[in-house]
């Protein structure tokens, strides 16, 4: 005695055959079909909120740093500049020993706030020891043109900050530089 199943109607059979909505076939395990999707969306959910939080936290909008205090570094930059004189250096380059080489270099030291200006004028002996070093490793070649020149300053701003370290050096400019 089979019976056979009266044919739904239309309006019926195509509700059924979308996905998710209501009154969708049942799969062989008595859950509606469709419910996969929806439980990936509620397991996504948490951990894209978590990212999207922890992207927010580290980038200070949200919590993190304080709008209120002022950043160390803002305030330096605020503070006005003080350009500290070094007494002009003389180095052989790295050259042929049958002809040397030589450099003459004059610069000035740019510090902001009060306390890089002492911190600087105290490591100057240790600032001029690391220049000269510097200087004398150098070839003619490597101080031709803006190139050279701009490599030469980043390389000193670098060594002024180890030299004056905690205090920090905004920029190293060139008053005279002879290459000869």
């Amino acid at each position: 005695m089979s019976k056979k199943a009266k044919p739904a109607p239309k309006a019926d059979a195509a509700a059924a055959k979308q996905p998710g909505a209501e009154g969708a076939a049942p799969s062989e395990d008595g859950a509606p079909k469709g419910n996969g999707r929806r439980k990936l969306i509620l397991m996504a959910a948490p951990a894209v909120l978590v990212v999207a939080g922890a992207g927010l936290w580290f980038s200070g909008l949200l919590g993190g740093k304080s709008a209120a205090k002022p950043d160390a570094a803002k305030t330096e930059a605020q503070a006005a500049p003080a350009y500290i004189d070094l007494p002009e250096m003389v180095a052989n380059l790295d050259s042929d020993p049958r002809r040397p080489r030589y450099v003459k270099l004059r610069a000035r030291v740019e510090v902001r706030g009060a306390e890089n200006e002492r911190a600087v004028r105290a490591a100057m002996p240790r600032l001029q020891d690391l220049f000269q070093t510097y200087l004398r490793d150098m070839r003619a070649e490597d101080l031709r043109g803006s190139m050279g020149t701009y490599r030469l300053r980043e390389e000193l701003i670098a060594r002024a900050d180890v030299a004056a370290a905690p205090a920090h050096v905004a920029d190293v400019l060139f008053v005279e530089m002879l290459v000869q």
